[in-house]
């Protein structure tokens, strides 16, 4: 897949202002790529769109197939007549601009959906009836397992709340009667006889949120917008895509992961990382052509143009960590699929146009496998300033835009994951920020005024600016960089929970000044024409 030299912008729709909790589809949606347009970027990547799971994660999903419900507007809704505007009304505690508190959101805006669901079904035109029913036979194959799952874990967590339980306790795995949590087929089927209208709700609001989004993603590429989006190459125990595809993951007869997802230790942490999200049982995969990645990748490529995988060199080899284990140091590497994958996916699906998350350490068997599948990796200008690599022959850093051995790549200020830059600036030591200021300015400098730029916020400017000057086919910039946010601004702390993914941007923040600058950098830089 040819990619062609771009630039764009890092931004979830979560992080829009101006609507009840939470950003979503609605004007503010459009709005902001009327500011793309504007400021010349053909790129908007975003995170994963799945129902948000544990720690209101968009990597923890209940699904990898199914849209959020808290993106769905629900202003919009009215406007089609889908929803009576009295029971949209937000209560007090729901606010329209600062971070979002997503245990307040979902207490409120779900079971608002649900009674927007059954007044669809009440009331609904002929025509939209027709669309909701084309929907439902297209979608079939990932829609009636995902509304079973939610349907069942709705009642069971309930159950499991009553009495006490919360936690891995009350997962399905644990907590659900052994036939349901089996997926037995006619368990199920008498679930589904039982349950009849909350399971039909549950695929009207996945009707809701693939009617905004698809006509959202429309306006988007009318304006020569292209979307990025992003899995993670796990799933979520608790979600329906373990559940209702058991055979494909490494489970024990009672839905219990025999072994779990993480990675060793290393100079950053000494345990590793135990992220506890089942492995995949490749064989089973294989021989059945890899059906469900092929599905999978078909899925997200329906929702945007081009798909950024999250830990990419887990194709080439994962570390498997034995169920149960307190920490992720008695793993192993094992092999994964390989080229093997990607040519039943190509087979399947044609040419895909995928980025490859190839961060960390990384060896030359994942090098081999990226460039023969031909994806871009990743580079991140954050990883590139280390005083102690920096000697009398220059700095030696495959992250510093001199250093790339191809252009076959996507650079970053930052990720998701990442301090913003001017957090990240104000948080380096002062020999950083010098090497940093000399880098961009291509001047010698003291520590103290390299220190001066940074707290003037120029050196997150002109670091926005080397990313866009890079060699790089993509640059993509996360929104917090163009607004030159601090710390206050970021996204995603790793291994921790409670008060990530809740930034919103502010009301005012798009700027003519702003996108007047990015679209100066686009054309100076060769970055404005898709």
């Amino acid at each position: 897949m040819r990619f062609t030299r771009r630039s764009g912008i890092l931004f979830h729709p979560t992080s829009l202002a101006g609507t009840p909790g939470i950003g979503t589809l609605g004007k503010g949606a459009y709005k902001f790529a009327d500011w793309l347009h504007e400021a010349h970027q053909t790129l908007w990547q975003i995170l994963p769109l799945g129902p948000t799971g544990y720690g209101d994660s968009p990597y923890a999903s209940f699904s990898t197939f199914a849209g959020n419900p808290l993106l769905i507007d629900l202003d919009m809704l009215a406007g089609k007549g889908w929803a009576d505007k009295a029971d949209i009304i937000p209560p007090g505690y729901i606010t329209t601009d600062g971070k979002i508190d997503f245990g307040s959101v979902v207490w409120w805006k779900i079971p608002v959906l649900f009674t927007c669901a059954g007044y669809f079904l009440m009331h609904c035109s002929k025509v939209d009836r027709t669309a909701y029913e084309v929907f439902k036979n297209d979608n079939a194959a990932w829609l009636n397992g995902y509304a079973d799952f939610t349907s069942i874990k709705q009642y069971y967590d309930e159950e499991a709340r009553k009495a006490g339980i919360s936690g891995v306790k009350g997962m399905w795995n644990s907590f659900w009667p052994r036939d349901l949590a089996s997926c037995n087929p006619a368990a199920v089927s008498k679930w589904d006889s039982g349950h009849t209208l909350d399971i039909e709700k549950i695929k009207v609001i996945q009707f809701f949120f693939a009617e905004q989004w698809f006509s959202l993603k429309r306006y988007v590429n009318s304006l020569g917008i292209d979307i990025i989006g992003d899995i993670p190459i796990f799933v979520a125990p608790d979600s329906a895509d373990v559940w209702a595809s058991q055979q494909f993951f490494q489970l024990d007869a009672h839905g219990v992961p025999e072994n779990v997802a993480g990675v060793p230790p290393d100079y950053f942490s000494a345990t590793g990382q135990l992220w506890g999200n089942p492995l995949y049982d490749w064989k089973a995969m294989k021989a059945d052509n890899y059906s469900w990645w092929s599905a999978r990748i078909g899925r997200i490529l329906q929702l945007v143009d081009c798909v950024r995988i999250d830990h990419f060199r887990g194709f080439e080899a994962y570390w498997s960590i034995p169920y149960g284990e307190p920490t992720a140091v008695n793993g192993e590497w094992i092999k994964g699929p390989g080229i093997d994958l990607f040519n039943a996916i190509k087979k399947a699906l044609g040419d895909i146009p995928i980025i490859a998350e190839d961060l960390g350490v990384i060896t030359d068997e994942v090098r081999a496998l990226r460039d023969t599948c031909g994806f871009p990796g990743m580079k991140v200008l954050q990883f590139a300033f280390d005083p102690k690599e920096a000697g009398s022959e220059g700095m030696k850093n495959s992250f510093l835009p001199h250093e790339y051995d191809t252009a076959n790549c996507v650079v970053y200020t930052g990720t998701h994951d990442n301090d913003t830059m001017q957090g990240w600036l104000e948080k380096a030591s002062d020999k950083t920020v010098q090497l940093v200021a000399e880098y961009v300015t291509g001047r010698e400098m003291t520590e103290t005024e390299a220190r001066s730029m940074a707290a003037d916020r120029e050196l997150c400017a002109r670091m926005v600016q080397t990313a866009v000057a890079s060699t790089a086919v993509y640059a993509v910039v996360p929104m917090q960089d163009i607004l030159q946010l601090d710390n206050c601004a970021r996204m995603n702390v790793p291994s921790t929970t409670g008060t990530n993914w809740s930034w919103r941007m502010d009301k005012d923040a798009l700027t003519e000044k702003n996108a007047a600058h990015l679209a100066f950098l686009s054309a100076l830089y060769g970055r404005n024409l898709k």
